[in-house]
């Protein structure tokens, strides 16, 4: 049977949820029981329609009849209310025009808040002037208001600055460089919350910390931005220009456009160094680029070969294998590609017959790609396949130009159990089949232009054709000839380029090459040895699986825009053939052209030429992968290369582990001759909180500065309409976002994401990211807010720090919150040392929230707002001591996570004078370190005891519907001396915390009153609560029963329609849904009734 859901909660005060009742499966939560009366509680189940009733059933529905009645009684309410406002107002009328005494009050109060409401207004401050503050706290916490002017002053003040002369150890990070091109996304925003969070952490700590800020330049994004840009503007194309020109408008945008993203880096608080901010195109790093390609080809590790590579047809450029997004295709489906107006079909096996020679029959083959036929240059079998032994060394013949296909045997490639057995092959567009190729010594006819049209050896029949405008053309024609066999649906997985969405095409190019088995190795055995260590370690096995098996990497691109390859062609006056790179043998290399020039006298002494630069360009990655030392100013032996070199941890997400991170590791231990990090961090992807990829057509990308700031729903679908969605796209996204933000997303400012975000990264490899959690957080900082604003007042204006305390004289309550802290700085500590950032923030949050603000400032109120006299005035500057250190201590140990609030809040702390130990910031302040003095394992122990009886007291006030403002008598029936004495020493945190009138402690020869109610802490402790005068359990029990019979009413008559002949067979399947749920509803209902019936009959017979 299915079960309904009936949400009753029960929270004390402060919050904390302490009650769930199970019954029957449903779960019932109960909220602020202290205010909620039996009579309360009432159907929360969502309104359903009524049940067609059956023939000839004429009772009414109670719930129905009874909905009806309350509806009359409320109308007849109405009207005595309105008779009651009108006689009121003509009392008035007759009293005169003088306002009453409380509307006097509220005016007066209302006028003195609009006369002070510039004391909690913070004064404009000059840009990079340190903030100024208003002289009152603000009574709320507003993100927008708080996080202004503190980022201005840090960056001017040089706090982010790392000194390369310091006696500091070092701790170094390098941004991973953001694309040029690129906006802040949400990855970008845990990368920055993990990152600054880290080197804030490390500085507090006493580090010579270094962030470096850097700036991909984004070969093929930036070039296909800036052609859309110069087609949109001008309707010119790149080449209309030429390349010079070209470069020069990319230079243009990237001055006027690039680096948005670094400048969002601000807002999410980034202390980065911006001194040190560097382009992988400036002039620094592409000497460093030319440099590492210059020694490694001397090393013979770069080399330049004719070999398959991922080739777009848009781009008319190779691209690296990070580049291609697979999709997997289960049948046949059309698919958009660029530059065809009708979709193209994927998904298809083609089969189709190779005559054979002789007169032998024919052989037939299947392909997805029946338009490669046209570049065949065999067919393999396997060479224990019985139904092939025949035709071993024979020949097909290619029906469209006649040339002999071998038949070959190939027991790698070939399963005899596959389709027919016989496998088409294309050495020139097929990874598998250029591996064939090889080893069988086959042609490699290339049958594309670069932009994929069909060229000449592709015959004159489809010449000139767009290639899957010619797979349809030689299917038809393959028909005409009679050598079509069908097709079928069939799964593949489609490789499509992620800048352009063209479908990916297998080529034969000439490419540089880098060499990796070597330096694969190498930075397999830098893990094994401990040198890196990767975090997560999970990650491990997929660093040894992937570069155990690692190909050699193309690093050339047939772009414009970016790092020219540092490589000449040599053209000899005596070549037999003109082309340009025709020869492998002719080409030099050099830092520049005088090198190269040089070099090319040495290797033809003698001969006349001539020498051209390659016009192709480097892969980004390549510069990428010399970034940690190209930013410390390598090749030259710089103060910073020096003193910052080997970094100490790269951050970054898991998803380029292998087309990143293993390719620096490999480019740094080769060319610098040490691992560029010591350790690797690799957080999560972020998706939506269904676990779904972030994706603009979902509608699901959240922009961290929306998050930031708020937006409206509106909002939201205006960036939309930004975008370049089709209209049933559109439509898609926007129903996303009703959905998941039906009213926008609430400001939550930098702290509040920046908390969740480093908490969610406990969720492994992705992170489900609800924004209400974001909510919850911005919620938090204003928890924080009031407990400085309450520390404020009850500190006072004159209150001056306590320079040396004297922890053995404190009360207990600040013994406890003291070792408390001392136990969440070391579980903090030793969390940010694992890079286990969630148990940190747990932490963090946990001393705060449930520590600190829900016990420790309950309990002191009373100390507090004593008399001062003598004793009660010693408390008091204990008190107020404890309470300032905890606040200064708790704020620094919070301050990596939550930078603004916590500089803004520890600013407005009172100060020692002439303290010279207190610095200007809180960034630069020490990070807390557990005080020894502190721990006190003994009160820990009792205040454990003390919270467990708090827990049993407020258990009881829930299970008979106290209200806040009843406050009983208490008595605790102790079984030893020991807990009687701790008890009694501590009772008045007790009366506090459970709202009790007083304590009393019992030993075991006393009995409690009549008329109390139990409850049994432990083994040693019961907890009596006195209700007599409290509740009238008879009442209570009468109101129950009157419930109950309700119910049973509404149970009856929704069992009888359940039940009535036909029932399952009429009744519409989501009505017989609802009724069930209706019913089970019901039946919950029936179990909280009697379980509270239970606990008024107990009461009233312990009060007999």
């Amino acid at each position: 049977m299915k079960q309904a859901s009936l949400s009753l909660r029960l929270t004390l005060r402060g919050g904390s949820t302490l009650f769930s009742c199970l019954s029957n499966s449903p779960i019932f939560r109960v909220t602020d029981l202290n205010r909620l009366s039996v009579a309360s509680i009432t159907h929360m189940a969502p309104q359903v329609k009524e049940m067609p009733q059956a023939d000839g059933e004429k009772e009414e529905d109670p719930e129905k009849k009874k909905k009806k009645e309350e509806k009359a009684r409320e109308k007849e309410l109405k009207k005595l209310k309105a008779a009651q406002k009108a006689e009121a107002a003509k009392a008035q009328a007759e009293k005169g025009s003088q306002p009453s005494k409380k509307a006097e009050q509220k005016a007066a109060k209302k006028s003195v808040s609009d006369e002070n409401q510039e004391e909690y207004q913070d004064p404009p401050t000059p840009l990079g002037e340190k903030k100024r503050l208003a002289p009152e706290m603000a009574k709320a916490y507003n993100p927008s208001t708080v996080e202004t002017a503190w980022y201005q002053w840090w960056e001017k003040s040089r706090f982010f600055v790392a000194d390369a002369n310091s006696k500091k150890r070092p701790f170094v990070i390098v941004l991973p460089p953001p694309n040029v091109t690129g906006a802040l996304h949400i990855g970008h925003g845990l990368m920055s919350a993990i990152e600054d969070t880290i080197i804030r952490w490390r500085r507090m700590s006493g580090y010579n910390t270094l962030w470096v800020p850097g700036m991909d330049h984004a070969g093929i994004a930036t070039q296909v931005v800036v052609e859309k840009k110069i087609m949109r503007d001008r309707g010119l194309t790149r080449h209309d220009l030429g390349r010079e020109k070209f470069v020069a408008e990319v230079w243009k945008w990237k001055e006027e456009y690039g680096g948005t993203i670094l400048n969002q880096e601000r807002r999410l608080g980034a202390t980065l160094d911006w001194s040190r901010e560097c382009f992988t195109m400036d002039e620094k790093r592409s000497n460093a680029v030319t440099e590492a390609f210059v020694r490694l080809y001397k090393q013979g590790l770069i080399y330049r070969d004719h070999r398959l590579v991922n080739w777009d047809c848009v781009l008319r450029t190779a691209i690296s294998d990070i580049e291609v997004d697979y999709i997997d295709i289960n049948k046949r489906t059309l698919r958009k590609v660029p530059g065809y107006k009708n979709p193209v079909e994927f998904g298809v096996l083609t089969s189709f017959a190779y005559p054979l020679e002789e007169g032998l029959g024919e052989i037939v083959v299947a392909t997805t790609r029946p338009e490669t036929m046209l570049g065949d240059t065999a067919i393999a079998v396997h060479p224990t396949d019985q139904r092939y032994m025949h035709l071993h060394k024979k020949f097909a013949i290619h029906p469209f130009d006649g040339r002999k296909l071998p038949i070959i045997c190939d027991s790698e490639l070939v399963n005899p159990e596959f389709g027919t057995g016989a496998v088409k092959i294309t050495p020139a567009h097929d990874p598998n089949d250029f591996a064939v190729g090889k080893r069988h010594n086959l042609d490699f006819i290339n049958i594309f232009t670069d932009d994929g049209l069909i060229n000449s050896n592709g015959g004159k029949e489809f010449e000139g054709m767009k290639r899957f405008d010619a797979r349809v053309a030689v299917i038809e024609a393959l028909k005409n000839k009679g050598l079509y066999r069908g097709s079928v649906d069939n799964e593949m997985r489609l490789g499509t380029c992620s800048r352009s969405d063209d479908v990916v095409e297998p080529m034969i190019k000439p490419q540089w090459f880098v060499n990796c088995s070597d330096m694969g190795r190498e930075a397999c055995e830098a893990v094994e040895d401990g040198r890196l260590e990767i975090i997560p370690k999970q990650y491990e096995a997929e660093w040894f699986r992937w570069l155990r098996n690692i190909r050699d990497w193309c690093i050339s691109r047939q772009l414009w825009w970016g790092h020219r390859v540092p490589a000449w062609y040599v053209s000899l006056e005596d070549d037999s053939y003109k082309e340009f790179g025709f020869y492998n043998d002719h080409w030099v290399v050099g830092r520049n052209e005088q090198e190269a020039v040089d070099e090319a006298n040495a290797k033809f002494p003698g001969k006349v030429y001539h020498i051209e630069q390659d016009p192709d360009v480097l892969d980004t990655w390549f510069s990428s992968g010399l970034f940690p030392f190209s930013v410390m100013g390598w090749p030259e032996n710089t103060a910073d290369m020096k003193t910052f070199y080997p970094t100490s941890l790269l951050e970054t997400g898991h998803d380029i582990l292998f087309f990143w991170v293993a390719r620096m590791v490999m480019l740094g231990m080769k060319i610098t001759g040490s691992v560029p990090f010591k350790q690797v961090y690799l957080h999560p992807m972020v998706r939506d909180a269904h676990g779904r990829k972030m994706s603009k057509s979902l509608g699901n990308v959240i922009d961290p500065l929306e998050v930031i700031n708020g937006i409206t729903l509106e909002g939201l679908h205006k960036r939309l309409e930004q975008g370049n969605l089709d209209r049933n796209e559109l439509e898609i996204a926007k129903a996303g976002q009703v959905k998941d933000f039906p009213n926008g997303i609430t400001e939550c400012g930098t702290d509040a994401l920046r908390f969740a975000l480093v908490a969610y990264t406990a969720q492994s490899d992705k992170i489900n990211l609800d924004i209400q959690r974001v909510v919850g957080y911005r919620h938090w900082c204003n928890k924080l807010w009031n407990a400085i604003r309450f520390a404020m007042l009850n500190l006072g204006k004159d209150f001056v720090p306590c320079k040396d305390l004297n922890v053995g004289s404190l009360p207990f309550g600040c013994k406890w919150i003291l070792t408390a802290l001392n136990k969440a700085i070391s579980k903090t500590v030793t969390a940010m040392e694992a890079y286990e950032f969630s148990d940190a923030t747990s932490a963090v949050y946990s001393w705060w929230q449930y520590q600190l603000c829900d016990v420790f400032i309950e309990i002191i109120k009373p100390a507090m707002s004593a008399d001062d006299n003598s004793t009660s005035a010693e408390i008091k500057q204990s008190t107020r001591d404890t309470l300032w250190i905890c606040l200064d201590t708790g704020l620094r140990l919070l301050h990596p996570f939550m930078p603004f609030v916590t500089e803004e809040l520890w600013q407005r702390l009172p100060q020692m004078p002439g303290d010279a130990s207190r610095k200007e910031s809180i960034m630069i302040s020490d990070y807390p370190a557990a005080v020894e003095e502190w721990t006190n394992d003994d009160i820990e122990s009792q205040m454990a005891l003390i919270e467990l009886t708090v827990r049993s007291i407020r258990s009881l006030r829930m299970t008979y519907l106290l209200q806040p403002k009843q406050r009983p008598e208490a008595f605790l029936l102790c079984k030893t001396d020991d807990v009687a004495v701790v008890l009694e020493k501590c009772a008045a945190e007790i009366c506090t915390l459970a709202t009790l009138a007083s304590v009393k402690v019992l030993r075991e020869s006393d009995a409690p009153p009549i008329g109390c109610a139990v409850n049994i802490v432990n083994e040693q402790i019961s907890a009596y609560l006195l209700l007599r005068g409290q509740v009238d359990a008879e009442v209570e029990l009468s109101k129950l029963s009157k419930k109950k019979d309700d119910i049973s009413r509404q149970q009856e008559a929704l069992s009888k329609k359940m039940n009535i002949p036909g029932y399952n067979e009429k009744v519409p399947a989501h009505i017989q849904e609802e009724n069930l749920a209706k019913l089970n509803k019901l039946m919950a209902e029936m179990n909280i009734i009697e379980e509270a019936n239970a606990n008024f009959e107990k009461l009233l017979v312990n009060s007999r």
